[in-house]
């Protein structure tokens, strides 16, 4: 693949994603609802592909958080489908109406929401992100390009055949979705340094990910990459919820971005709750670390740094220090000091009394996500529909000129 078939290839992207967007929300829904149809009618074969592809990457040595983001089951496969109708459920974002007004010369004037155009969506080994990256970029009337990991390649291929089906069916171009080869890495360096081509990629995935992306790409990029998330236990806090909200946090799914890495707790509580809960953590099969090289690192496994802070501005000035801006959480009973923690931390999700796992696109109402954004511009935090658009100001005259 060359540059000017890329460029071609993206022109044929956008070309099929103006139809798509310029057609009423029912045919859009309805694709998304056939969609779903289809991967519940071939689950079956989804899943045998799926199991094949996480039995090559076990004997190839895959971590075991990679190969939990691999592997789909009934479960997996049946939340996909879900996530795929309940995107279909909600309003639809295109041609909403941001704001209006008459201007004093007359001019009525409104802002909005449009699609981006084509989006570019890189990932790791995580098939359930090419089923809702691909129907968000569906129903906000996008171009979107898949590029998958090669760890998944056969898994991504049949999620994403089900998707041309469905498009087909309805009278769309296949073309809108570009399913590119993840073998191919020259050709994808192209791609996201072709100027006029891409309008919009977004990493999913670690913080080398992000770098590279970073460095090569000359269109804009909206990273969504990894959780160096924290737990603050406060002076304050309740002995058992601490316990639960930190053991929920790492252990619940140590694999996600989403997971919390390190533990602070206030040095008055340092004899009785941080012993408590080291202990519980090592129970439930976490490795400790207290070594400060350990602040930099996104574990995604079960292993966790812990350290103690002298008080709350110090627990700030760590995470703000070494977080990656996701998610970041406060245990307490002093609204002062949650106060002071949610202004003070830097982050694209703040949790008061609450597990970091929550950070996620559906548990947000969203329906699904193409990721968490740690970016501030344009979007932060999980990125759904509306973070999928951009916007256009329309402005009607009656033969007004200046």
């Amino acid at each position: 693949m060359n540059v000017v078939t890329e460029l071609r290839q993206v022109e044929r992207v956008r070309e099929a994603a103006r139809t798509l967007g310029s057609s009423p929300r029912a045919r859009r829904d309805g694709v998304l609802l056939d969609y779903a149809a289809r991967l519940r009618q071939d689950a079956s074969e989804l899943l045998s592909i799926n199991a094949d592809e996480v039995r090559r990457a076990e004997e190839g040595g895959m971590t075991a958080a990679l190969l939990d983001r691999l592997r789909l089951d009934d479960q997996r496969l049946e939340d996909i489908a879900l996530a795929v109708e309940q995107v279909a459920a909600l309003d639809d974002p295109i041609g909403e109406i941001i704001e209006q007004r008459t201007l004093e010369n007359g001019l009525r004037l409104r802002k909005e929401r449009v699609p981006f155009g084509v989006v570019c969506v890189v990932y790791e080994a995580r098939p359930n992100v090419t089923a809702d990256a691909a129907a968000i970029a569906i129903k906000t009337g996008n171009g979107i390009v898949l590029r998958g990991s090669s760890q998944a390649v056969d898994t991504n291929r049949a999620l994403v055949e089900r998707l041309w089906h469905a498009l087909e069916a309805a009278g769309f171009s296949e073309q809108c979705v570009w399913n590119f080869p993840p073998e191919d890495r020259e050709a994808f360096r192209e791609l996201i340094a072709l100027e006029g081509g891409l309008d919009l990629v977004i990493p999913r995935g670690g913080e080398g990910l992000k770098k590279f992306l970073f460095e090569h790409a000359r269109v804009p990029v909206l990273a969504a990459a990894g959780g160096n998330n924290h737990v603050y236990v406060d002076a304050s806090a309740d002995r058992e919820m601490a316990r639960n909200v930190v053991i929920n946090a790492k252990t619940q799914r140590p694999g996600v971005c989403n997971a919390a890495e390190t533990l602070l707790v206030h040095e008055s509580r340092a004899d009785d709750l941080l012993s408590y809960l080291v202990e519980q953590l090592e129970a439930a099969g976490v490795e400790v670390r207290r070594d400060e090289e350990a602040y930099d690192i996104e574990f995604l496994d079960l292993v966790m740094a812990v350290a103690t802070v002298p008080d709350i501005d110090a627990a700030i000035d760590h995470i703000n220090r070494y977080g990656t801006g996701h998610s970041e959480a406060i245990v307490t009973a002093d609204p002062e000091a949650a106060a002071r923690f949610t202004s003070g931390v830097d982050a694209a999700a703040v949790y008061v009394n609450a597990s970091t796992r929550f950070t996620d696109g559906g548990v947000f109402g969203l329906g699904a996500e193409v990721g968490i954004s740690t970016n501030k511009l344009h979007a932060r935090g999980p990125i759904g529909l509306r973070e999928l658009t951009t916007t256009k100001y329309v402005v009607e005259g009656d033969g007004h000129i200046r």
